[in-house]
């Protein structure tokens, strides 16, 4: 049985990596988040057909996740996610890129800007992480998730404003992948370990090194996140100094699902728009 989970193979940094592609054109790349039977696909399924209009958009299952290679040890530090992208961008020999990070993605893009600023040419970032803050009980639940339909029902309650989202089809589907042979473990050694806040601190860069981002930055967040807190956004978006904030409206964690065409719009008009600038 065919898993569109499973797109095309590169080894990336030493890392067997599963990513999926659409379109031609300006390369975008889109960082997935971390919630449990997460992938790329998950993440962008409905967003890749359409943005592969007008870009080559590239979705990576990010070291630990999806059907990419896993990490022998635990990752206490991004600059492994960071070397992994970085791998991945050299091997499918792209100079410079857009990205899209979501939550623990827009923690990745910061972390990847800072570390290779000329690799990148706009960024946004949806519902990131990437500053500290109390963690809320919703990611507290959801990075110490234990595989059951009831927990990943509740899970995907979080990310989601709109109830009637959660479907028993969305939740099975998260569940049965979070079952597959070695990804709960994975799960588990990346964001299990208690106390959860030291996650978030990892996740998290110098707010005086994004300061210092030279880059064009748009940050979209839904009003009603119980996942990442909407003041993250706010902050980050004081410290760089050429950001702008969209907070939508009746929407949770899922900017790419719930608020769909938005996204897909704002996200087209701003990476068009850093296209179209002569110097």
């Amino acid at each position: 049985m065919q898993q569109p989970e499973i797109g095309k193979t590169v080894t990336a940094a030493g890392v067997r990596t599963n990513y999926h592609e659409a379109g031609s054109g300006p390369p975008l790349l889109l960082i997935h988040g971390s919630g449990p039977g997460v992938s790329a696909y998950a993440n962008w399924r409905l967003n890749l057909p359409v943005l592969g209009e007008s870009f080559r958009v590239l979705a990576p299952d990010m070291l630990g996740f999806g059907f990419t290679e896993w990490p022998r040890e635990p990752i206490r530090d991004t600059s492994a996610w960071v070397r992994h992208l970085l791998g991945f961008l050299d091997a499918l020999k792209l100079d410079k890129v857009s990205i899209v990070g979501n939550s623990f993605g827009g923690a990745l893009t910061l972390a990847f800007m800072i570390a290779h600023p000329d690799r990148v040419e706009r960024a946004v970032l949806m519902g990131p992480a990437g500053l500290e803050f109390p963690i809320t009980p919703a990611l507290d639940f959801i990075w110490g998730y234990t595989p059951s339909l009831e927990k990943m029902k509740q899970t995907v309650a979080y990310l989601a404003n709109d109830q009637a989202r959660v479907t028993d089809e969305l939740v099975r589907s998260r569940y049965e992948a979070s079952l597959r042979p070695g990804v709960f473990e994975a799960y588990s050694a990346l964001f299990g370990e208690t106390p959860r806040q030291k996650h978030i601190a990892m996740l998290a860069s110098d707010p005086e090194k994004i300061r210092q981002l030279p880059h064009e930055v748009l940050l979209l967040h839904g009003k009603e996140d119980q996942v990442i807190p909407l003041e993250v956004s706010i902050r980050l978006a004081g410290l760089i100094r050429r950001a702008d904030l969209c907070a939508l409206a009746d929407c949770g964690h899922w900017v790419q699902i719930e608020r769909f065409a938005s996204f897909n719009r704002l996200v087209m008009d701003f990476v068009k728009d850093g296209l179209a600038v002569q110097f």
